[in-house]
């Protein structure tokens, strides 16, 4: 099991190795590189596995743009900290698409198989796979930013065996399918004996034929996964747009369930969007755990938009606030704490209160910096009563109180400033965190950034500064091991400029 203390121990003869090393190192591998070269630029590897297996704690191996042609999974079995993390990414201003669809379905046949912990994995497309496009097993603090995981012969990207605190980033999963039962295909997978507070943040599953996030039980209890600014859209379907069958659930978000219907699964989504699924839009499936949406949207869901209505475990709770569901709300439990939602009075949802309903936008580019794309879709009109209308739950909002549904309308424009340009890509997370949160900032290259953590009365209790050159987006991670149980607020400083705040609950 994950121990703190053996964490910091690891990281303190890591860091008295790294002394005796010298700096870190920077690998190359390209299409036209050789596994027998020192790995420069100038001499790639040509396999990331080679320099998986060379690279120490601390190192950064970039992945020339092209398709590779692969076989054998990537196994990446050490650990680095959060000092001296591994870094394993495509070159800037290229991508490399890793195609698997030589390997035979099922089985053992990842794409990337993660024991390790510590890595920071960036840019890459993940397809073909017999198996998952990547499976994170025991993995710890594994952050996987920008990825793109499609057509592989089970779920995208799928955790278990305890796997733990790991943060998806603004990825995309979609037209995974297992033949020929298609049961068991979802877009993001935590599921079955996974771990304790994985985060997603920015992530698209469409098209999977299973469901799109799936987070059922088998082998454990008490789990925990959080879900912000996620969308799930047209699961349960064939990328041909047809159904395979009834083995193919087609949920939006399965929040949970497990084999005798007794495991709790606790479930937190956060301005989370689901729509066109071939069943359910948020579905509770058994699940004996806490469910926490806030400003969630349902859309167009065969099954329900929200169908959460049996039993949960002692101390559990179901919590809905500030949701929206356009059409039939669904099933939802006596017990739920409710607080304006838009199926509540005096609300009346209708297609009139959004700018759009075309569910195509949601296909989309990303944006440059990888984050979702700005639509139309299902954000609110001026003048509907759904602006300002909502329950604060500690959500950034902009107006008099929170809207209702997953977009928040009136952001304020830009100064008309144009350097630096600084964007807060959102929020801290995990939120509520335990032992340590990022907050995600993009500003250019030569911006000095920094994070500052206040109490409730306003003390400081301290600043992390990042002086990163890097004109990107960059993961400011905040330490909380010795801050106490309660509510914090962060701010994000250019310079002495505040740029921006939040809050930040720690709950350990």
């Amino acid at each position: 099991m994950y121990s703190h203390r053996s964490t910091l121990l690891s990281a303190l003869l890591l860091i008295f190795a790294l002394q005796l090393s010298g700096s870190p190192s920077t690998y190359f591998v390209s299409l036209g590189g050789n596994d027998s070269n020192p790995g420069s630029e100038t001499q790639p590897f040509a396999t990331i596995q080679k320099a998986v297996d060379v690279a120490v704690a601390g190192d950064t191996v970039f992945v020339r743009g092209g398709t590779y042609s692969l076989t054998a999974t990537i196994s990446i079995s050490k650990s680095g900290t959060t000092e001296a993390c591994y870094t394993l990414k495509s070159y800037p201003g290229e991508r490399a698409i890793l195609d698997f669809s030589g390997q035979a379905m099922g089985g053992s046949n990842r794409g990337f198989m993660i024991s390790g912990s510590y890595w920071h994995i960036e840019g890459f497309d993940i397809t073909g796979a017999g198996d998952n496009g990547m499976k994170i097993d025991e993995g710890v603090h594994n952050r996987i930013i920008n990825c793109a995981f499609y057509r592989n012969r089970d779920s995208g990207l799928q955790m278990g065996s305890g796997a733990s605190y790991n943060e998806v980033i603004n990825c995309d999963s979609y037209y995974n399918a297992d033949p020929t039962d298609y049961g068991d295909a979802d877009g993001f997978a935590a599921k079955l004996d996974v771990g304790v507070e994985n985060y997603f943040y920015g992530c698209r599953a469409w098209k999977n034929c299973d469901d799109g996030w799936d987070g059922y039980l088998r082998g454990t209890d008490n789990a925990s996964t959080i879900l912000e600014n996620c969308w799930a859209f047209e699961n349960g379907y064939l990328e041909d747009g047809t159904d395979p069958g009834s083995q193919a659930n087609g949920n939006g978000f399965k929040m949970g369930g497990s084999d005798d219907k007794t495991l709790s699964h606790d479930f937190t989504l956060k301005n989370c969007l689901s729509f066109d699924n071939k069943a359910k839009g948020f579905d509770q499936n058994s699940n004996m755990g806490s469910m926490i949406l806030y400003n969630c949207t349902g859309y167009n869901n065969l099954a329900g938009n929200y169908v959460i209505y049996k039993e949960l475990a002692d101390g559990k709770v179901l919590i809905i606030k500030n949701s929206l569901a356009l059409g039939e709300t669904g099933n939802l439990a006596d017990f739920a704490v409710q607080a304006t939602n838009g199926w509540l009075a005096p609300f009346e949802v209708t297609a009139d209160d959004f700018l759009s309903i075309d569910e195509n936008e949601a296909y989309s580019s990303r944006k440059s910096d990888g984050s979702l794309p700005n639509i139309t879709f299902m954000h609110l009109k001026e003048g509907s009563d759904l602006i300002d209308a909502g329950t604060d739950v500690g959500l950034t909002y902009y107006g008099t109180a929170p809207d209702l549904g997953c977009f928040e309308s009136g952001e304020p424009e830009t100064s008309g400033i144009k350097a630096p340009v600084f964007e807060a890509l959102g929020k801290a997370f995990p939120n509520p965190a335990s032992y340590y949160t990022t907050i995600p900032v993009t500003a250019d290259a030569g911006v000095p950034v920094s994070v500052s953590l206040f109490d409730l009365s306003g003390r400081l209790l301290f600043t992390v500064n990042e002086d990163s050159q890097d004109g990107n987006v960059r993961y400011i991670e905040l330490p909380l091991s010795e801050v106490k149980d309660g509510l914090y607020i962060y701010r994000i400083f250019t310079g002495k400029i505040l740029r921006g705040q939040g809050k930040i609950v720690v709950k350990k």
